[in-house]
């Protein structure tokens, strides 16, 4: 069967008129956007269940956001043999007064967790005394046991959209927890 031009031309029209009718139906309601959170300082709280009076702190401060200055950090200092309840505050100290991006955080905290991983030889052990909506670990509380006198690392991570079900995470290992780092902090922890 042979076309011809006068048929040639009807199809391209019905394809085009086609694909015209596709592309129309296409919604142009934007997808909703849940932007990073800047966030400036992180507070990390100390205190020791056997002496209300121990209570230490560990600050991160970096008011100019990445590049530009360098951040200051306070580090802690704890007891050996101790146990400590932790507690932590995001904040956007660019805004004023300063946003608590805490107070997000716990709004989503399906979509968040916090993890507290020690290393270098530091004798603290983390453990997740909060939940998100679903019984998984968040980490915006728990409990800080110490052991014998050291000094390490304690890499403290706010993870977006980890997948909590994979191996380890619940238990406070990042390795498989995938998605995004938000904000992370080293802290230099000394021990005695």
């Amino acid at each position: 069967m042979k076309i011809n031009q006068f048929q040639k031309v009807k199809l391209l029209s019905l394809s085009l008129l086609m694909g015209l009718m596709i592309v129309s139906c296409k919604s142009d309601d934007p997808e909703p956007v849940n932007p990073e959170e800047l966030i400036t300082t992180i507070n990390v709280t100390f205190t020791n269940t056997n002496d209300a009076n121990d209570v230490v702190s560990g600050t991160f401060k970096d008011l100019d956001g990445d590049g530009g200055n360098a951040p200051t950090i306070t580090h802690p200092t704890l007891r050996a043999n101790a146990i400590y309840t932790v507690s932590i505050q995001f904040l956007n100290e660019q805004e004023n007064p300063a946003e608590n991006v805490t107070t997000e955080i716990q709004g989503e905290d399906e979509e968040h967790q916090i993890f507290y991983v020690s290393s270098g030889g530091l004798n603290l052990t983390y453990a997740y005394t909060d939940q998100d909506g679903d019984g998984n670990p968040l980490g915006l509380a728990g409990t800080a046991a110490t052991g014998a006198a050291s000094t390490g690392n304690l890499v403290v991570s706010l993870v977006h959209e980890p997948v909590k079900t994979a191996t380890g995470v619940a238990e406070g290992n990042p390795t498989n927890a995938g998605g995004e780092t938000e904000a992370e902090v080293t802290f230099n922890v000394t021990i005695q």
